[in-house]
């Protein structure tokens, strides 16, 4: 039966799979093996925390932390409380996950405490005030949080005096069409977006996914991918609550524990980018781990070689490996390769559109081109946004007049519908499997006192796929260690994957006639 009309809300789906898988295990962490009972019965719990801190139906909760057990329960349990989930990449800064959450004016925030040597709590409080912000809490074992500030358990404990009979209803309240998350992403603005989707469509589109990709009772899914982005949550948490598969949360991908994860865990599905597989296969020890129980692999974000899918499939030992494409504003679901489709249309293509949504692509006038050729990818379906957060005007400009939305990515379609991604019209590239806009990244470099304008562009790179190279117009000419200084300057006010690894100052920009930065020009370009 269809996700969107089994359970109806993701809700219902997680009380329903404690039912349904019982006793197997749901999530693993470290000091965590939990069942679905179990796991069950602590969203139930977080939703009651949620409760108690006054959040209503409808409203934002975010959440900053990285692929963690705790990070599940929680976000379960404010979509479970009928609450809004706002996803803050960890690689943000403080100043950048502060302002989504102003903007979406977010009433509760779970948030980690330190990681990869980073105090969040102290990035966020830097930042400045946050005025809808009633509720911050932190998450993990800490007991001893900042004035001001809940410890996870102290949060659960909060919870404790609302009746049981509150949060079953809470949970029944939440309707299909509701908002289950904003999911925020750029565009040729520079200001970043947040795609509204409902629960209906993620249960539909992940349903769907689960299908296709055949994920199954009983598999053990590793999820690298982070759970701030749509796949990781979507494709990782909630397509393993569907089918019963164990999730294990990667909160860091490091070859080598992920091999020995692999090996101890018994580890059937591993989803990620193409650096993710290329990593596994170039690791030194790779042979001391038993790598046996890898069974289904699904990649995309970035061109995949044909060799890399022959590798993945002999030497890692997946017996499926597939592709996919797929935007934020569409769910994460667009197209995906089948479990039949050969080698080379998994290589070459991103498989065809999933049942009941619709592709086409067109030319700059709005008119279909012919199979072969390439123009603007564009989509129609159940899985497309409602719309981006309190935006009318990009929501706008995203649609066609006849409804479709505009991807701002350029494809080629075959005869079979295989759809090949061959640029992207947005000028979004893509950075070991994590989307970096330039516009956003131009609108942070204007802030430096050096520079006078700039433009970012994607350039090939063998480790991470792309990465940025920033063309600057100095307002006086700059030093010897002036280009160092501004990428050390980037890493302190961008998320890592933003920051652009070479900056080539130049006397002016390329330029077309209505004033637009030539970026094809630029890529030719070495500094």
């Amino acid at each position: 039966m269809r996700g969107d009309l089994e359970w109806g809300t993701i809700a219902n789906l997680v009380q329903a799979a404690g039912t349904r898988y019982g006793g197997r295990e749901a999530v693993v962490g470290p000091r965590t093996r939990c069942d679905y009972t179990e796991l069950a019965r602590r969203v139930r719990r977080a939703a009651a925390g949620v409760m108690a801190a006054g959040v209503r139906p409808g409203d934002r909760v975010g959440i900053w932390a990285p692929n963690t057990p705790d990070y599940v329960v929680a976000a379960l349990g404010a979509v479970s409380a009928g609450a809004v989930l706002v996803p803050l990449g960890t690689r943000l800064k403080g100043g950048e996950a502060a302002e989504l959450l102003r903007r979406t004016k977010a009433s509760l925030l779970f948030v980690t405490s330190t990681f990869l040597g980073v105090s969040y709590v102290s990035a966020l409080r830097a930042a400045g005030p946050l005025p809808d912000l009633r509720t911050t809490v932190v998450l993990g074992d800490t007991e001893t949080v900042p004035d001001g500030l809940l410890s996870w358990r102290a949060f659960l404990g909060a919870g404790a005096d609302i009746p049981e009979r509150s949060v079953q209803a809470r949970i029944a309240a939440v309707r299909p069409e509701d908002p289950a998350d904003i999911m925020f992403t750029s565009g040729t603005t520079g200001l970043p977006k947040g795609a509204v989707t409902s629960h209906a469509q993620t249960l539909r589109a992940f349903g769907t996914w689960a299908d296709l990709a055949g994920l199954a009772e009983g598999d053990r899914y590793l999820v690298v991918n982070p759970f701030t982005h749509t796949f990781g949550w979507k494709a990782g948490v909630l397509a393993g609550l569907m089918r019963g598969a164990t999730i294990l949360p990667q909160p860091v991908f490091d070859p080598e524990a992920v091999l020995a994860k692999i090996a101890t865990e018994g580890v059937t599905v591993l989803p990620g980018a193409p650096t993710v597989y290329q990593a596994l296969l170039d690791h030194p020890a790779r042979d001391q781990y038993a790598l046996g129980s890898l069974r289904l692999a699904v990649t995309g974000a970035a061109v995949v070689p044909l060799e890399l899918v022959h590798r993945i499939r002999d030497d890692l030992g997946f017996t499926t490996v597939l592709t996919a494409y797929g935007l934020t504003e569409s769910c994460g679901m667009v197209t995906m390769c089948r479990r039949d489709d050969t080698p080379a249309t998994v290589a070459s293509t991103s498989g065809r559109a999933i049942p009941d949504v619709e592709v086409r692509v067109r030319d700059a006038d709005g008119k279909d081109v012919p199979l072969g050729e390439a123009g603007e990818v564009q989509v129609r379906g159940y899985t497309v946004m409602r719309g981006y957060f309190e935006d009318p005007a990009a929501t706008a400009e995203t649609f066609t007049d006849d409804g479709w939305l505009r991807t701002g990515d350029i494809g080629v379609l075959d005869a079979g519908g295989n759809l090949r991604i061959t640029d992207r019209l947005k000028d979004m590239y893509t950075v070991g499997g994590f989307n970096a806009y330039p516009a956003e990244i131009e609108r942070i470099l204007a802030r430096h006192p050096l520079v006078a304008d700039s433009a970012v562009v994607g350039v090939p790179d063998p480790r991470l796929g792309e990465v940025g190279r920033a063309f600057v117009i100095p307002r006086q000419q700059p030093s010897p260690a002036a280009a160092s200084e501004l990428v050390d300057w980037c890493r302190r006010e961008m998320a890592n994957y933003k920051v652009p690894r070479e900056v080539v100052f130049v006397d002016e920009l390329p330029r077309n006639a209505s004033g637009k930065v030539l970026k094809g020009e630029l890529r030719k370009l070495r500094g």
